[in-house]
């Protein structure tokens, strides 16, 4: 099920970064590093400070506006091999984790439905809302014309 930027849909669990070390070790290392440096399409920390440059680094920690989608993200497509796999507690200790790693709670902060909902993310300012009607219609392609 779906988790809301505002903590809507978050399950019961816990979890802490300190926590959250052993799971990533045996779930999330190969493809995302030791630490979360991951290759470039799967890094998880860094980049703060970048958005701005000709090169910005998107990850967690730089990035993302809402702590609550780390969550759901996790929870629902990882690890990419065996999505599902881990249980909640597993989930709130691995977003505990990468939270910690880019400098945003503490290694013993619990996370939780209602603490994880509460995390500001550095660049949650960076995003605005659309505030375009939705209109329940796609624009049509333009047709070419043969001659």
């Amino acid at each position: 099920h779906f988790v809301s930027p505002d903590g809507k849909g978050l399950p019961s669990g816990q979890g802490t970064a300190a926590e959250g070390k052993s799971v990533y070790e045996r779930r999330c290392a190969t493809c995302h590093g030791a630490e979360g440096q991951g290759k470039e399409e799967a890094r998880l920390v860094g980049g703060k400070g970048t958005l701005t440059t000709p090169k910005p680094l998107k990850t967690v920690g730089s990035y993302w506006p809402y702590s609550t989608t780390l969550f759901d993200y996790i929870n629902r497509a990882m690890p990419f091999d065996n999505p599902g796999l881990l249980t909640h507690d597993h989930v709130y200790a691995v977003s505990a984790l990468i939270l910690y790693w880019n400098g945003i709670i503490g290694e013993h902060d619990v996370m939780d439905a209602s603490t994880l909902a509460k995390v500001k993310m550095p660049n949650r300012a960076g995003f605005v809302r659309d505030d375009r009607p939705y209109t329940g219609k796609a624009k049509k392609k333009p047709q070419l014309s043969s001659k």
